[in-house]
């Protein structure tokens, strides 16, 4: 199969490799890109834990602090393993989505232990902070990242798409999903989009991405990789 990879390039290229192990080509597009803020404020006084819903955050929090000795609470699989590269030894893993992570720090943490250190970029999906307000918990946030939307295609992109070369595209994220949307709305990228498979990585990108008009939309089983690579297999 022949597919379009949208993540991050920190992320592409160890994905790119995981599919070509697979048997599937595939052609990246960095739909965003992570700008790590070496100058926001990071107050680690008096956290019991910190919580990171990608990896993109783990990096960030590796390039503006040495502590390794906090536990941590990771959104899924592939978050948790970037914790434990820069050093982390205690490390839970939600193996889902926010709702996964609200249910894991629960079962693990008591509010009364103290508060919690959400690392994140400057856009953050649901409420998490709130929802564990209503357990009793303090959830801070530290901005250390920013992702960047990407202005355009790439021409390299434009033409895979227009000249039919493509079998789907890969989604990670609602945003995006939604930047994905944004960028093929000319009407030969929405043609070309048309024929495609869209494989999303939860129902919250399918939505974010259902305007693009899609041939197909087929989402993983659980929100992360392992899955998604499983759906594709599946094809």
């Amino acid at each position: 199969m022949r597919l379009l990879v949208t993540r991050p390039l920190d992320d592409a290229q160890a994905l790119a490799e995981r599919l070509a192990a697979r048997g599937h080509a595939s052609t990246g597009e960095p739909l965003l890109t992570i700008a790590p803020d070496l100058r926001a404020p990071l107050d680690l006084s008096g956290i019991h834990a910190l919580v990171f819903t990608s990896a993109n955050g783990v990096r960030a929090f590796a390039l503006r602090s040495p502590r390794r000795d906090l536990p941590v609470f990771a959104v899924g699989a592939a978050t948790a393993a970037a914790a434990r590269e820069i050093g982390f030894a205690n490390v839970a893993s939600a193996e889902g989505d926010v709702d996964a992570l609200e249910e894991t720090i629960a079962a693990r943490v008591s509010p009364a232990e103290g508060p919690l250190l959400h690392v994140a970029g400057a856009v953050v999906a649901g409420d998490l902070a709130g929802r564990l307000a209503a357990r009793g918990y303090t959830l801070r946030r530290a901005t250390l990242y920013a992702a960047e939307p990407a202005p355009r295609l790439s021409a390299a992109a434009q033409a895979a798409l227009e000249g039919g070369t493509l079998d789907g595209v890969l989604l990670f994220s609602p945003r995006s999903a939604a930047v994905f949307v944004e960028l093929t709305a000319a009407p030969a990228l929405r043609a070309a989009v048309g024929r495609l498979t869209l494989f999303a990585l939860s129902p919250a990108v399918a939505q974010a991405a259902a305007a693009a008009g899609w041939r197909r939309v087929v989402v993983a089983a659980r929100p992360d990789e392992p899955a998604l690579l499983d759906l594709i297999d599946a094809e």
